[in-house]
């Protein structure tokens, strides 16, 4: 009887264990996903305030593709890619992705100024609301945490918030953003119709 007991006992110890660390996956993630800066790992968070004060988390955004963006107004290749940036954001903000609806851009900018960051924010039309900084310059925690050393730096993100791509700059961009792309239905029935075909002539 005794013996008995110490099993249940045991048992009881044993889906304990399991019960908490099936809670704690859920509660961080999936257990698998490692949270860091290389391609199909999970982008680690950031919250930063808007122009106007608004905190806004980086994880906010998940169901998008996302492209988390460091530059500033002070930054001459970061002003002359912007025009790319913006062509991508108007071609793609609504298009459908594997795993997500839409595309925007997180905009972490290094200025310092804060009249400086607004200007250039409305001169080179960057119409996504999506713009944050904690105006420290390279002294940015944001730039901390993503070893941020010169600008423009970059990291596409999928729905999931998992990195699909890093420094993707001109033409860079769009082709990963067709990439990531649903496939429409007219191109999948195109493609069985071609098995279809391939399958018959065997």
């Amino acid at each position: 009887m005794k013996r008995r007991l110490n099993l249940l006992l045991i048992i009881g110890l044993i889906g304990f264990a399991i019960t908490g660390f099936i809670n704690k996956a859920n509660w961080t993630g999936t257990s698998d996903t490692v949270v860091g800066l290389n391609v199909g790992n999970e982008a680690p968070e950031l919250v930063f305030n808007s122009p106007e004060g608004k905190p806004i988390a980086l994880s906010s955004l998940r169901g998008k593709m996302v492209l988390l963006d460091f530059w500033a107004s002070w930054c001459g290749p970061c002003r002359r890619d912007n025009p790319n940036v913006v062509r991508s954001y108007h071609k793609y903000k609504e298009q459908k992705f594997i795993n997500a609806k839409g595309f925007t851009v997180y905009s972490v900018s290094l200025d310092r100024a804060m009249a400086a960051w607004k200007a250039a924010i409305q001169k080179d039309k960057l119409e996504w609301e999506y713009h944050v900084s904690d105006l420290m310059a390279w002294s940015s925690a944001a730039a901390k945490v993503y070893g941020v050393r010169s600008i423009p730096s970059n990291y596409l993100l999928n729905g999931e918030g998992i990195i699909v791509g890093k420094n993707l700059r001109g033409p860079a961009l769009q082709a990963a953003l067709e990439k990531n792309l649903k496939p429409s239905k007219s191109k999948k029935e195109s493609k069985a119709s071609s098995d279809d075909e391939l399958h018959m002539t065997k």
